[in-house]
């Protein structure tokens, strides 16, 4: 499949190459294709996986889930897309109409664009950049405009405080996830990933950073905004947060956009801490696809497994306990790179 994969791309670039293109615009439209293909990939990773947290959801709390459409339910989703196709687009009156409905499109945009750096496997990426995990953080940070932009589009106070606390939560647990991933920059010496799958040849980082998986982990979760630390959304507080009067395809997006941010962020701990698409005997994208599913498993059973916490509990976990553990981490991280240059032979 991976030679396949690189072997189809030879082909392609050189037909270009044979059309007269010149090198940037072959790169250019080698890049929209690669993207075109991701996102493919994505759109229909989704189908299955609203289809999976339903069934595990049910699972933890001993219900059947979806089992009427289709075999097993396996159809529920598809008929969940046809109606939410056929439903009303309702604007508000009072709202900002041009803010409200960029709002929507905006939260995607850049949902699709993280996927531009992420090795599906060997040669297999968009783009290697030299800044490849500043460019995942830079894009995924992006995200609270678009949230920012739909709770005060709407005109709605539920929704402008929903929005407000996306992104006092998101801005606020961006910064132990960067101080998570900057231990795995300071073992690599690099911020490309490929470079970082290759370092873990021998010993995946999660062995040697398990304190900053762990509070990798938990950050991320907070940065998707899912239980328990789905506070922007709180139906017991805020009716739907930011989305409250959204509806129809509108809304879907938001809900697309969470799941697409879902699968990115697997796969960035998985290219961080799990030793990338590496693996024994079947190809290296297969072993890809195979550990961002286990982390998405662990991300649904956390969501399923614990409560909402309080707002401010949310905000004490971050700045009095996450962050000055991400900095002890860097600190010991520093320190064990240096004893080990000394005694290197």
């Amino acid at each position: 499949m991976e030679k396949l994969f690189l072997n189809l791309g030879d082909v392609i670039r050189n037909w270009l190459f044979t059309m007269g293109m010149g090198d940037s615009l072959v790169n250019l439209i080698m890049v929209v294709i690669y993207v075109a293909a991701i996102l493919s990939f994505v759109l229909l990773n989704v189908l299955y996986l609203v289809y999976l947290e339903r069934k595990l959801s049910a699972y933890f709390q001993q219900r059947l889930g979806p089992n009427r459409m289709g075999p097993r339910g396996l159809l529920q989703t598809t008929m969940d897309v046809i109606k939410l196709i056929s439903k009303e687009d309702i604007v508000p009156q009072a709202a900002d109409r041009w803010v409200f409905r960029l709002a929507a499109i905006i939260v995607f945009i850049p949902a699709v664009m993280l996927y531009a750096v992420i090795p599906f496997g060997s040669g297999m990426i968009a783009v290697d950049l030299n800044l490849g995990v500043f460019y995942f953080i830079a894009i995924s940070s992006s995200t609270t405009i678009a949230f920012l932009m739909a709770g005060w589009g709407s005109n709605n106070k539920y929704s402008l405080i929903g929005g407000m606390r996306t992104v006092a939560q998101m801005v606020s647990y961006e910064i132990p996830f960067v101080f998570s991933i900057l231990g795995v920059v300071m073992l690599t010496g690099s911020l490309k990933m490929s470079d970082i799958v290759a370092a873990q040849s021998d010993v995946w980082y999660i062995v040697l950073q398990p304190v900053a998986f762990l509070i990798f982990f938990i950050a991320g979760t907070a940065e998707l905004n899912r239980a328990p630390f789905d506070l922007p959304e709180g139906e017991q507080e805020l009716i739907a947060g930011a989305t409250t009067e959204y509806s129809g395809m509108r809304w879907a997006l938001f809900f697309l956009a969470e799941y697409s941010n879902l699968v990115a962020m697997s796969a960035l701990a998985v290219t961080l801490f799990l030793g990338g698409p590496a693996g024994p005997l079947a190809p290296s994208w297969i072993w890809f696809v195979i550990k961002v599913y286990i982390m998405i498993y662990v991300f649904m059973w956390v969501r399923w497994t614990y409560p909402r916490i309080r707002v401010d509990h949310l905000m004490n976990l971050n700045w009095k306990f996450l962050l000055p553990l991400s900095l002890v981490n860097i600190l010991v991280t520093g320190i064990g790179i240096k004893i080990f240059e000394w005694f290197r032979p």
